[in-house]
């Protein structure tokens, strides 16, 4: 299941941020090059069937939503609006549970396969995600970095697969460069070993892999008033 918003697809499109709440199916049109990039990375790369789940928000229009639907419905894929958040999950997401289900009755032995094979070195697994997933022309790395690479490998880490920590922004490591570019450098800043887990994260671009908090947290937020109760949770 793919999970997509209609203000994502506008903003892949090159939608600002503050226009994202107001009906602009052009730039939905242009951005959705995005999804059906992901929605291709599935069936190709890693043949398994795909149902797009749209998660619903208040600004969505009609003139979109169906936009949006035929799109899906032309490339062979449901398109599913999910309501969960704003109705429940009974009432909100049982249409999107019975496409999901149907879809994987229909689909008892998917054809599963990865982007890389175990017995690929770090780096080769490396390349293929960056050309196959991200469609990069080239994977670039300091001689540090690749040494690093190849000390996991002599450490006995050469069969972990590998996870890449990047912007969510883009298929590139630059978070401006919107919809599904191609032919672009993807940079590797550094690696390490998550040696419990078993796999090998590498790092791309400006990202950080602990979650930070925002400018303004909730907390500032968060009170007890005169009368002993907590405000300022919702």
């Amino acid at each position: 299941m793919l999970v997509a918003t209609i203000r994502a697809l506008k903003y892949s499109g090159g939608v600002e941020l503050t226009d994202l709440n107001n009906e602009n199916v052009e730039g939905m049109m242009k951005g959705i090059a995005n999804l059906d990039r992901h929605v291709a990375n599935i069936r190709t790369h890693y043949g398994l069937p795909v149902v797009v789940a749209v998660n619903r928000f208040h600004s969505d229009t009609k003139g979109e939503i169906e936009a949006l639907i035929k799109h899906m419905a032309d490339q062979g894929v449901q398109a599913v609006m999910a309501e969960h958040f704003a109705k429940g999950g009974a009432k909100g997401a049982v249409d999107l549970a019975k496409v999901v289900a149907q879809t994987v009755d229909g689909n008892s032995k998917p054809d599963l396969r990865f982007a890389y094979e175990d017995d690929d070195g770090l780096w080769q697994k490396l390349e293929k995600i960056a050309k196959k997933i991200y469609h990069a022309s080239e994977v670039t790395a300091s001689t540090a970095v690749r040494s690093k690479i190849k000390s996991f490998e002599q450490a006995g880490y050469g069969r972990f697969p590998v996870c890449v920590a990047k912007t969510q922004y883009s298929f590139s490591t630059d978070p401006k460069l919107r919809g599904a570019p191609t032919g672009h450098e993807f940079n590797v800043r550094d690696v390490y070993v998550s040696a419990g887990a078993g796999f090998m994260v590498a790092l791309s671009g400006d990202i950080m892999t602990m979650p930070g908090l925002p400018k303004t947290p909730a907390a500032a937020h968060i009170d007890i008033d005169d009368n002993g109760d907590i405000v300022g949770l919702s």
